[in-house]
């Protein structure tokens, strides 16, 4: 026994070692444009693509960096923009969690002819792309008079079906136990919904929430279709925006991107142990 455990030793250690290195490898290749990006971003626009052909240290270094494209974005829409992105997504997560964890808790706590219709529905709403349907719902919103309004640019990312199928997904693995219990103690199913489901529900919740911030801080054909005017004016389309005519300023155009990615980044490795736990214990029971 001895033996045999003593040989597969040095398998498990090159499969782990090689799992480490292919990491390691996925992870380069995600970081290496971002950090090009950034010592871009702290260069003059003309120096961009100086370094490219061919390929030094200078191209991803750089000895006298400069922070002229971060003060130049003083002088456009993007503060403003940011500051419209971020109250849009901050107000979907908690009115969106507020509506999809309902939904989701009636399709997983109720039994009732349809159910499963519904669900297919749900299901069908998030494989569809939004693109394909934003400009009849815009021309629908428009009727509506909510062209340039927050209210127009926050509705459509309220009701979000991957938000709702990871939820009634996570709402399933609780015990039926525990709502039987609750029940004969008298609790109603508000109740139930507020005091079991919810407390036992929060690595999913915060999953959903985070589905739902990206949801939203990343649309750019909606906001573009429908928040037309400076007030309504949001980071990705403030981004294009920078971008000229007959000149682009890639300095600067590189120092926004970097803000805009920099904002979502920082939210998702303060909740990564969270988002990893809803996703890895959903549909467990």
């Amino acid at each position: 026994m001895q033996l045999a455990g003593t040989r597969r030793t040095p398998r498990r250690w090159v499969m782990r070692a090689f799992t480490a290195f292919a990491a390691a490898v996925v992870g380069l290749a995600f970081l290496i444009p971002m950090w090009w990006s950034f010592v871009n971003s702290l260069r003059p626009g003309d120096e961009t693509f100086s370094y490219l052909n061919p390929l030094s240290w200078q191209t991803f270094f750089t000895l006298t960096p400069t922070f002229e494209n971060y003060a130049a974005l003083f002088d456009t829409d993007l503060a403003r923009a940011i500051g419209n992105s971020l109250f849009i997504s901050l107000v979907t997560v908690i009115v969106g969690l507020a509506i999809c964890a309902t939904a989701a808790f009636g399709l997983a706590a109720f039994r009732f002819r349809g159910r499963g219709l519904m669900f297919s529905v749900i299901i069908l709403s998030f494989l569809i792309p939004f693109d394909a349907i934003a400009i009849p719902l815009a021309d629908m919103f428009r009727d509506w008079n909510l062209q340039n309004t927050f209210f127009g640019l926050i509705l459509p990312g309220l009701g979000n079906g991957m938000a709702i199928f990871l939820l009634r997904t996570f709402f399933l693995a609780i015990p039926e136990e525990l709502v039987e219990a609750a029940r004969l103690d008298g609790l109603g199913w508000w109740g139930v919904f507020r005091r079991i489901y919810l407390p036992l529900s929060v690595p999913a919740l915060i999953g959903a929430g985070l589905m739902l911030f990206l949801f939203q801080w990343q649309a750019y054909v909606w906001p573009l279709l429908m928040g037309t005017d400076r007030d309504h004016i949001v980071g990705p389309v403030a981004l294009s925006n920078l971008q000229g005519q007959f000149a682009v300023d890639y300095g600067v155009l590189f120092a926004a991107s970097m803000i805009l990615i920099l904002i979502p980044l920082a939210i998702i490795l303060g909740f990564q142990r969270y988002f990893i736990q809803s996703v890895s214990t959903t549909g467990i029971k």
